[in-house]
């Protein structure tokens, strides 16, 4: 199952509890890219020690979003065209791996939970109008259930397990660029598509659609992100 960007629940660890409040922070933007982690002062920030801390900061470099050096310690990892595109390249060979096994070996109640994910991200988008969606905490969480529940009945934990790291860097660049655009994109109509490519069991369609659907949010995205580096030249 996928992780999603809410806050810690009671049992969670504290190593988790750490790593769970710092990448929602990295990931919605709340700590910039370049950010210096002073484990001093994120130690009293969310009351814990320096040990859960550190191993966080050393699971997040693992995952990509943050940067650990021997002599300058961690930095929330910097942001780049070259590295979104990347990310969605992989995206579109690992996420279509997954969405044909789904197809596959998904029963009736894969079904329904697609169609159930789909409904509640198409609720929420509703009620946002033309807003920037990207932005809305709700939405987020409930764009990548709606993915994930595509992915469910994917029979490889390995596979998913390395889908959820890209989603969630993929998120940041998502993030970042709502922050700096005028106009949103808004995706109902393609997830409605892939969700019924997906149903009707034609898996070629829906890996492609999947791809397409990837691929626009790339272009959309990087254009974004490179228009804004551009002003701080």
């Amino acid at each position: 199952m996928a992780t999603t960007l809410a806050e810690p629940t009671q049992g969670t660890s504290l190593i988790e509890v750490a790593l769970n409040k710092m990448k929602r922070s990295i990931v919605c933007c709340e700590l910039p890219p370049g950010t210096k982690l002073k484990v001093e002062a994120l130690s009293k920030e969310y009351g814990l020690s320096s040990s859960p801390i550190r191993e966080a900061l050393n699971r997040l470099a693992q995952e990509g979003i943050v940067n650990a050096s021997d002599n300058k310690g961690f930095r929330v990892a910097p942001i780049s065209v070259d590295d979104f595109l990347e990310i969605s390249r992989i995206r579109c060979l690992l996420e279509g791996e997954a969405l044909s096994d789904a197809i596959e070996y998904g029963d009736d109640a894969w079904e329904g939970d697609v169609l159930a994910a789909f409904h509640r991200l198409n609720v929420v988008e509703k009620r946002l109008g033309e807003g920037p969606v990207a932005l809305d905490d709700e939405w987020s969480e409930r764009h990548k259930a709606f993915h994930f529940a595509l992915f469910s009945a994917c029979r490889s934990p390995l596979l998913l397990g390395m889908i959820d790291s890209l989603f969630d860097r993929a998120e940041r660049y998502r993030r970042f660029s709502a922050m700096h655009r005028q106009t949103e994109r808004h995706k109902g109509n393609e997830h409605q598509t892939l969700m019924k490519a997906a149903r009707s069991r034609d898996k070629e369609k829906a890996v492609k659609l999947l791809r397409q659907h990837i691929e626009r949010t790339k272009a959309s995205i990087g254009d974004a992100i490179a228009r804004q580096q551009a002003t701080l030249q």
